[in-house]
């Protein structure tokens, strides 16, 4: 069944063009298939919403002209903040701890940027620890929030490159407002014929990653079909399939919630990749499903 939607004067229309230039370095991120995700999206829709902004890349391929883009994690919010507002102060976050890292022993800066971030959690020592920690595994203790992930062994890249970065991804946000708040605040915003892209922690995923383990699947799914039930178009990336699909991830989704299914091949799994230190992995091959609550 396709949603009667209606469309104003700041309609956006869909022109995909594949962006893979990484601002954090995020397990599980989007960036290099975010490109075919676009492609599942409505032709046209009014005001864009990305409730679980995490690493940002389906936003930054999307550019949109209308957005809003929210996280409950508010020191990621924080960078995508300054990212808009103040990129010559975000630029300064980064350089002055690459240089507190590379002043001295690599790990022992790393985990002074680390206490300091445990200590009072915060985007400027988080957006260092995102991009040198051991494969870029945001990984939260359940118990206090503690970020647990030791350093890791490549090369953070230089300030110059990552001001590059920022410069680069400045232009394809320049239109969106950021906000720190729960995806249901957001979602509850949207009206009829505007866009909303879920991605929110993977249920078959440890609960420690990302300090998502107090969500509930179910929950989202509500708030989906009140989307739904109100014209709004809804996209949904979860677990689809493990062990080079000899694994179906089972999920309590309700029957004529989404129109169409799709699988997206993401490769090797990340966190496996952690777990087993570099082992060989293709019996560890991902597909997320991309569940739309419209026809394409």
């Amino acid at each position: 069944m396709i949603q009667q939607v209606l469309f104003d004067e700041i309609h956006q229309n869909i022109e995909v063009k594949p962006f893979k230039t990484q601002l954090l370095k995020w397990v599980g991120n989007k960036q290099k298939f975010s490109n075919e995700i676009v492609s599942s999206f409505p032709m046209k829709f009014n005001r864009y919403f990305e409730p679980f902004l995490g690493s940002g890349a389906v936003l930054s391929t999307l550019s949109p002209k209308n957005a809003l883009a929210s996280d409950a994690f508010s020191p990621l919010i924080d960078i995508f903040l300054n990212l808009k507002n103040n990129p010559e102060e975000l630029k300064e976050w980064y350089r002055s701890r690459w240089e507190v890292a590379h002043g001295e022993n690599k790990k022992e800066g790393y985990e002074k940027i680390k206490a300091s971030y445990n200590k009072n959690p915060n985007g400027a020592d988080f957006l260092y620890l995102s991009r040198s920690c051991y494969g870029g595994v945001i990984r939260f203790r359940k118990s206090d929030g503690y970020m647990s992930t030791p350093c890791g062994a490549h090369e953070p890249i230089t300030p110059e490159s990552f001001n590059h970065r920022v410069d680069l991804w400045g232009e394809r946000v320049i239109h969106t407002e950021f906000r720190s708040c729960g995806y249901q605040d957001a979602m509850r915003e949207a009206k009829a014929g505007d866009l909303v892209y879920c991605d929110p922690p993977y249920s078959h995923s440890q609960a420690i990653l990302y300090g998502g383990h107090n969500f509930e699947l179910e929950e989202l799914l509500k708030e989906i079909e009140k989307c739904k039930s109100r014209g709004v178009f809804v996209a949904l990336s979860i677990d689809g399939t493990k062990k080079s699909g000899k694994l179906h991830c089972n999920l309590p989704i309700p029957d004529n919630l989404f129109e169409e299914e799709i699988f997206v091949n993401v490769g090797p799994s990340m966190l496996k990749r952690f777990q087993m230190e570099g082992k060989t992995l293709e019996n560890e091959i991902v597909s997320d499903r991309l569940l739309l609550t419209y026809t394409l």
